[in-house]
């Protein structure tokens, strides 16, 4: 028999209800043994649960699920208790105390969801991607990925590329037969349909991935312009040592913020300027390479030109002038830490190329789905190329367009990925 698993799925601590689940073969008539009393029909009831010493814990909500009706494809159970750390504790010792009862694995539940078809890898990575959401689009974007809108797409591919293989397998099986002998134009139009919608995915992969990670605003500029200050006043608080002293910041400084529903990471930024301190100048080198490798940088300068930077501006780039609170009007935006004048503009600036660069965001979101996309397009590629070539090669053309069946199986779960299971579930709670 294999083992029910259960776990606490709500946070721990106290709360007004907490919620057990359990999942496995005959897992409702195994929690019947604790209830004293056999469950409703009717999938949800109030029973009192007892200990091994017959005294009761406490008077929960049984909810029940069967297997064609469950998260997990399996039976499952949940406990609804009260939300006590002694209550869940007692409950989780005596579910402990029944035969072949034992506490999930991390992500275990799921991993059920995924071998009995519920969910395919793409869904898995999308839950994960959910509950690790802080923001808006995060949260959107995770729900694509839920919902399985990358997943419907790679089943249309497979099949159109099956069809394919088919009729080109058809001609080479059944030469002698009534069957068209060249399959070579319906084979590479529905090639040719699957490569532009794969291409048009890679190319939205790059859009989507930094939704999903999170997108790096470097806060750059020379010693005490006020960058920390600028950072103290976006974040709301003093992430940031701020003085009159030039090189008082020396490492980056980062700050994790919600700008329009984008997740977005501040980096405050040592102050650019030849040193011969061994420290600041590593600082400075620092500050250099992050903002180089930064999505947006603002440039905090004294007039509006970052010639005093040595950098070259790049289309991404926001410029202003810092400390406005200390000078007059001017056309270049100006802003100020200190009395906040600015900050709204900068920010609604910043929001703005964020929502630019996430145009044409597809639904792959991670560097895992656009190295298959790229590989099966290879594959598709150089069979293609075959079938141009000559309709004697078309054994070996439909070898590369096998090879890219199965590289686009990898990105459902279906062929290879059980290392990189394990990396997902493992970043999952146990009641997950």
């Amino acid at each position: 028999m294999n083992d029910i698993i259960f776990a606490l799925a709500s946070a721990k601590g106290r709360a007004g209800v907490s919620v057990i689940r359990i999942s496995g073969d005959n897992s409702i008539t195994s929690v019947e043994k604790i209830l004293r009393k056999n469950l409703s029909s009717n999938n949800k009831c109030l029973r009192k649960i007892y200990d091994s010493n017959n005294s009761v814990i406490d008077e929960v909500l049984i909810l029940t699920f069967k297997k064609s009706a469950s998260f997990t494809g399996d039976e499952t159970v949940e406990i609804h208790c009260h939300g006590s750390i002694a209550v869940v504790s007692h409950i989780l010792r005596t579910l402990s105390s029944l035969e072949n009862f034992r506490i999930a694995e991390p992500g275990e539940f799921t991993r059920k969801a995924l071998e009995n078809g519920n969910l395919d890898l793409i869904q898995v990575e999308g839950l994960a991607d959910l509950i690790e959401s802080e923001t808006e689009a995060q949260r959107r974007l995770a729900v694509r990925s839920m919902d399985g809108a990358l997943s419907k797409k790679v089943q249309i591919w497979r099949k159109d590329l099956i069809r394919a293989v088919s009729l080109i397998e058809a001609t080479i099986d059944f030469a002698d037969e009534d069957i068209p002998t060249d399959v070579t134009p319906e084979v590479l139009d529905l090639i040719n349909k699957t490569q532009i919608e794969i291409k048009s995915e890679i190319d939205g992969s790059f859009a989507a991935e930094r939704i999903r990670e999170g997108f790096e605003v470097a806060i750059v500029g020379p010693p005490n312009i006020g960058k920390s200050t600028l950072l103290n006043a976006l974040a709301g608080r003093d992430a940031a040592i701020t003085s009159d002293v030039a090189g008082t910041t020396r490492d980056v400084i980062e700050v994790k913020m919600d700008i329009n529903g984008f997740a977005v990471t501040l980096l405050d930024t040592a102050g650019l300027r030849e040193t011969t301190d061994k420290v600041e100048k590593i600082g400075v080198e620092l500050a250099k390479t992050r903002a180089k490798n930064a999505d947006i940088r603002v440039f905090i300068t004294h007039d509006g030109t970052v010639n005093e930077l040595k950098l070259k501006p790049e289309l991404n780039d926001i410029i202003v002038i810092g400390k406005s609170d200390l000078l007059g009007k001017t056309d270049i935006l100006s802003i100020s830490g200190k009395s906040g004048e600015g900050l709204d503009s900068l920010l609604k600036t910043i929001s703005d190329i964020l929502e630019d660069l996430c145009v044409g965001a597809q639904t792959a979101t991670r560097e895992r789905h656009r190295v298959a996309m790229v590989k099966a397009q290879k594959y598709l590629d150089e069979g293609k190329a075959l079938m141009v070539d000559s309709l004697e090669l078309s054994e070996f053309a439909s070898s590369e367009f096998h090879q890219g069946i199965q590289t686009l199986s990898s990105l459902i779960g279906s062929v290879g990925v059980e290392d990189l299971l394990d990396e997902i579930f493992s970043s999952f709670c146990l009641g997950k």
